[in-house]
């Protein structure tokens, strides 16, 4: 697995030529702009709300010694609640509200790579792409929430909340990874195998989603680059495993 989450982060490299190459920029308008103002809402949201949240952790705390240390971790903990269901609501209700646009892009860059103009696959509508859109991440959502807030519990033990930390970015990164792969697999599989796939390929969705995290800590223009730059590295990866797993038969020229 460690070899495909390698594969998936360099897959970023020569991203930005590809989507010049094959003159993508302006399907990336609609969800540049839907990135912004979703960031803008629920970011601004949790930095009022974190205060409020590690307040009231620390009144668990019912003794006097200690008090202050555990004030203190409680605002820490506050604000990384905060931080962790922000990126979870934010990815997943762009990646939803996306599918319609990106689903065309990654179309264009399988057929830049396959050389298959004329495909074969699956027909879906606007509606049809929003609704898969819809459908996997609000399932990825509440999968993601379930098994982020154990380990956000995890937090509170020593030694435990080091490892607890990189299952918490893991998991963050594959479901990041899941829906940029979808907007390929939408084509080509219905709802359970796409889900299959992914599953069967989980160090290529890691890969992918852990440059999508890291990318929301640049001010701005990571929000504002991270859907261009993760769904077209996320479509070179599957449609290459798509052609490995023989579900892709690329166009013979000449």
């Amino acid at each position: 697995m460690i070899k495909n989450i390698i594969s998936g982060i360099k897959a970023y490299f020569g991203t930005f030529g590809l989507i010049s190459k094959l003159k993508l920029w302006k399907y990336f308008a609609i969800p540049m702009i839907i990135s912004v103002v979703t960031a803008v809402i629920i970011f601004g949201s949790a930095y009022s709300l974190s205060d409020n949240i590690g307040n009231f952790i620390a009144k668990i705390w019912p003794w006097d010694f200690g008090k202050e240390t555990f004030t203190y971790l409680s605002s820490f903990l506050g604000g990384l609640i905060i931080i962790v269901i922000g990126i979870i609501l934010y990815k997943h209700i762009i990646m939803a509200l996306s599918a319609p646009f990106m689903s065309p892009v990654s179309e264009k860059i399988e057929a830049h790579l396959t050389g298959n103009i004329n495909h074969n696959h699956r027909k879906t509508s606007f509606k049809e792409q929003l609704w898969r859109g819809i459908r996997i991440n609000v399932r990825n959502l509440f999968m993601e929430l379930l098994i982020t807030l154990p380990l956000l519990i995890l937090k509170f033990i020593p030694v435990v909340n080091i490892f607890s930390t990189v299952m918490l970015f893991s998991v963050q990164s594959y479901y990041a990874g899941f829906g940029n792969m979808d907007y390929t697999l939408e084509r080509h599989f219905k709802y359970n195998q796409s889900t299959a796939f992914v599953r069967k390929n989980r160090g290529l969705a890691i890969g992918n989603g852990i440059v999508f995290i890291l990318f929301l800590l640049i001010p701005v223009i990571g929000v504002i680059l991270v859907l261009p730059l993760s769904v077209t590295a996320a479509t070179l990866k599957t449609v290459e495993q798509l052609k490995h797993d023989k579900f892709i038969i690329t166009e013979q020229i000449g």
